[in-house]
C-alpha cells in the first residue's frame, strides 16, 4: 500500500524498478517528440531548398528517451531456430 502511494519524481523505489524512464513525465516525452519534428521539418526544408549538386544532408538523430536503449540496426544478424528443439517445444504445447 505506501508503495502504490510514494511519489512518482522522487521515488527511489521507482527509480530502482524502472530507471532513467522515472524521471520522464508525459510532457518531457512529448517535448522530446516535438524536438524531433522540428528537427526532421528543418531537414525537409533544407533538404528540399539546397543546391541539387549539393552533398546530401543526413537526417537528424531522433532525442535519446529513456529505456530505449541503442537502435537495432539493419545489418543485425538473426538467428534461425534449432531443428533439435521443435520436438520440446511441440510437447510443451501438447502436440505430440
Amino acid at each position: 500500500m505506501l508503495i502504490r502511494h510514494l511519489p512518482a519524481g522522487d521515488s527511489a523505489v521507482l527509480r530502482a524498478l524502472h530507471g532513467e524512464g522515472a524521471d520522464w513525465s508525459v510532457t518531457d516525452h512529448l517535448l522530446a517528440n516535438a524536438v524531433d519534428y522540428l528537427a526532421a521539418a528543418n531537414w525537409m526544408f533544407a533538404t528540399v531548398n539546397s543546391d541539387p549538386d549539393a552533398a546530401a544532408i543526413d537526417f537528424p538523430d531522433p532525442t535519446p528517451r529513456p529505456g530505449a536503449g541503442t537502435p537495432v540496426s539493419a545489418s543485425a544478424s538473426i538467428t534461425e531456430p534449432d531443428p533439435s528443439e521443435d520436438h520440446r517445444i511441440r510437447l510443451f504445447f501438447g502436440d505430440s
